[in-house]
């Protein structure tokens, strides 16, 4: 299969309540002019970035139920993330862990250390 810059994270499987954020490049701002300040920026605390995948949520389990009649269902729902593909996030560094995949950074990072989400939508 020829990964191309549309598919190569398809095959990529995000668990639980984390999200894939593509880093932004410190000088770099979004469209309606969110930055972050250089002193916050040096300090790296806090970090920018698009949401490239989300995980399922979190995890709620299913109350168990022996009825013979019923046909065996997933034993896990999952209760959706704020964050959605696309979005921009300020989130904690401290909780998010760094990694390279074909080349690119990216980290991963729990649902709980995203501070913000800028969402473009049509109101």
């Amino acid at each position: 299969m020829l990964l191309t810059p549309d598919n190569k994270l398809k095959k990529l499987i995000i668990i639980g309540d984390r999200v894939l954020i593509k880093p932004q490049h410190a000088d770099e701002r979004t469209s309606t002019g969110l930055f972050l300040p250089p002193g916050v920026q040096e300090k790296e605390r806090v970090q920018q970035g698009y949401v490239i995948k989300t995980g399922p949520g979190y995890a709620i389990p299913l109350p168990v139920e022996n009825e013979p009649w019923k046909t065996e269902e997933e034993q896990v729902k999952y209760l959706p993330l704020q964050a959605r593909e696309g979005d921009v996030a300020i989130f904690l560094m401290n909780s998010a862990t760094e990694v390279m995949y074909e080349g690119e950074k990216y980290f991963i990072v729990p649902q709980s250390a995203i501070l913000m989400l800028e969402r473009e939508e049509d109101l």
